[in-house]
């Protein structure tokens, strides 16, 4: 009785494990904090979308400027300097993209939270940000895609908005 009992739990945890297993690799999209594995591995793309809101439009900023600043820890865990980097400038559809690769990071630091800021706007009207979509405050690098032929490993954010 004992011994069938058994049976039945390996095989029930195995299929359970099996079933798991079979869900997580038909997502396309993994949910990974920056820190929680070593992605320095390969490169890092951060891409988005700047707005400028009048009325109730929104008009692609073209030139417009996102900052990533990621938090760094040392070789022995302790919290070092923040590292920032700056995104090429929008497309004239308000298309941003920035990229980190591991030769960027100086002294073998380790990025364990990156998040997305405005940054600057090229516009003399319209160049108060905003929060939506965390604009301000920092959107989390929390979700990517995985480019294999780019070896890339892909962040959204945004859209972004500046108001006038």
């Amino acid at each position: 009785m004992i011994m069938a009992l058994n049976r039945f739990f390996f095989a029930a945890s195995l299929l359970l494990f099996t079933v798991l297993v079979i869900i997580a690799s038909a997502s396309g999209e993994k949910k990974i904090s920056v820190g929680e594995e070593n992605v320095l591995s390969t490169i890092i793309g951060i891409q988005g979308l700047v707005y400028c809101k009048s009325g109730s439009k929104l008009i692609p900023l073209e030139g417009a400027l996102a900052r990533i600043t990621c938090v760094a820890v040392d070789e022995n865990g302790f919290e070092a300097a923040p590292f920032s980097f700056l995104s090429d400038a929008c497309d004239p559809k308000g298309y941003f993209f920035a990229t980190l690769s591991p030769a960027e990071v100086e002294d073998n630091r380790k990025l364990t939270e990156c998040r997305a800021f405005l940054e600057l706007s090229p516009s003399e009207t319209c160049i108060v940000p905003t929060d939506v979509n965390k604009g301000i405050s920092g959107a989390l690098l929390a979700s990517y895609r995985l480019l294999n032929d780019k070896k890339m490993k892909l962040y959204t954010v945004g859209p972004f908005l500046f108001t006038s």
